[in-house]
């Protein structure tokens, strides 16, 4: 290959990558195209790319990102896959498509410059709770103790209510109220 094409296929990946800061790195070896395609198409419909690359050439790109510590598994056909809110929501959507496409090997993800080698790293990734996720359940949290508090301010005052509306009931009944000692 020569020298322009690499350059060319350096800066294309730079492109692809550019504004990832993370990604999953696999391998499609021993899939059939119909199969391959499909899994593509879906993955587009979420957001997710898929690259197929040369290891030699995206070491260059992956140490001039956020991708460097997937540099060791760059070896033998690799392909990057990308996108989506984070890379947490690729790894859920390719553990599912790895339980109907055995070939699918997981190689590993980087998440904040920390990576998950392997299959169980991958797996182990995908359990993580999502940007969004993390942030509903910190807000349940802070409103949790909140909400007990405001409840707990607010009882004494519906208990009084309450006694004055039985009070009130009994009284328009006619009947009388026991005097409390």
């Amino acid at each position: 290959m020569s020298k322009p094409v690499k350059t060319l296929m350096i800066r294309d990946y730079g492109q692809r990558l550019e504004g990832h800061g993370d990604a999953l790195l696999i391998s499609v070896r021993g899939i059939d195209a119909i199969t391959t395609n499909r899994l593509r198409q879906e993955l587009a419909k979420k957001d997710i790319k898929i690259t197929v690359i040369r290891n030699a050439l995206a070491r260059q790109v992956v140490r001039e990102s956020g991708l460097s510590a997937l540099e060791p598994l760059l070896k033998g056909p690799s392909a990057l896959a990308y996108g989506a809110e984070s890379v947490i929501d690729v790894a859920r959507e390719l553990m599912k498509w790895g339980k109907e496409i055995e070939k699918l090997e997981m190689k590993g993800a980087v998440l904040d410059g920390q990576l998950f080698a392997g299959h169980a790293g991958v797996e182990a990734l995908s359990k993580y709770p999502t940007r969004e996720e993390a942030l509903a359940k910190l807000v349940g949290s802070v409103l949790g103790p909140a909400r007990k508090l405001a409840s707990c301010a607010k009882a004494p005052a519906s208990n009084i209510a309450g006694a004055v509306k039985s009070m009130q009931d009994k009284l328009e009944k006619g009947e009388a109220i026991a005097k409390v000692a």
